[in-house]
């Protein structure tokens, strides 16, 4: 099972739980519609395609909304921390959420005494609190953008806003400096599924993978695209995919898919969800 996690920007901050649905453009949970923009919706309407596509079981979710004042995020946290032990997800996907240090050492305690420990993979703010408390060694996965990749090379930054003046003016060509020293100050989860004009798939300090092609600049400028290459990702691995296979897959899939809707910085990240099975056919 994959269990998705995160908020969506809305004022109630009540849980919603379920197995979610993506159809005709249109994200599903249960009896609610999420609107599929970017975020952690887009997060979870590529993980949908995705495992549609492979015939997989669709994703199960736990969503609370936060815009920022933290109570859907402290919603989630206790979700997680008091029941994954029953929920015992195969795969554990966190994406926005409140970066709470303490609170993500209790989730990681709390997968632990799962069945069998849960791939662990972090995208966006998870990915901030993971790596901000300690525990980035203890995660499978992480998704990070060039910013986020400078942070991961940072040791005493707890969130991108704060690394180091000089990691700020660096550019692409510092992304292996970057990830030789993410690793070396134990800032780096065991694969890094590294976005960017070049992407990385890196396993343990190692790059397994470089993609730069097909070149699809509009990508940069439409809000999501690094969320479903996370959704993708964690939807293949409950498929059955090795992790790297997964974090390879997705990446050429993400592209794919914006070579054949012709993207442009107008296009919407729904669009692009729904062209992933015809780019998935092209590259698996």
């Amino acid at each position: 099972m994959l269990l998705v996690c995160g908020t969506i920007p809305r004022d109630n901050a009540a849980l919603i739980k379920g197995e979610a649905v993506f159809e005709q453009e249109r994200l599903l949970i249960n009896d609610s519609e999420i609107p599929c923009t970017q975020g952690t919706a887009a997060l979870i309407s590529a993980a949908c395609v995705t495992a549609q596509h492979l015939k997989s079981a669709p994703p199960q979710v736990a969503l609370a909304g936060d815009t920022g004042r933290g109570k859907g995020s402290h919603l989630l946290y206790d979700y997680l921390i008091n029941n994954l032990s029953n929920l015992n997800p195969d795969i554990l996907l966190m994406h926005y959420i409140l970066p709470i240090m303490g609170q993500m050492k209790k989730v990681v305690a709390a997968a632990t005494q799962c069945k069998k420990k849960p791939v662990l993979i972090a995208d966006a703010s998870s990915m901030y609190a993971a790596k901000a408390a300690g525990l980035a060694e203890k995660f499978d996965i992480f998704t990070p953008d060039p910013c986020e990749m400078a942070f991961l090379a940072d040791p005493d930054a707890v969130h991108p806003a704060y690394i180091k003046h000089h990691l700020f003016t660096a550019d692409g060509a510092h992304a292996k400096e970057f990830i030789t020293t993410a690793y070396q100050q134990k800032g780096a989860a065991k694969i890094l599924i590294a976005k960017g004009s070049t992407d990385y798939v890196i396993e343990r300090g190692t790059i397994a993978y470089t993609i730069s092609e097909p070149d699809i600049p509009a990508l940069e400028a439409i809000g999501g695209t690094g969320d479903t290459i996370s959704g993708m990702a964690g939807a293949m691995i409950d498929a059955g995919m090795t992790q790297i296979d997964s974090a390879l897959a997705a990446l050429k899939a993400n592209r794919k898919a914006g070579e054949l809707v012709n993207a442009t910085p107008g296009t919407k990240i729904r669009q692009l969800i729904a062209a992933i099975p015809d780019a998935l056919n092209n590259i698996l």
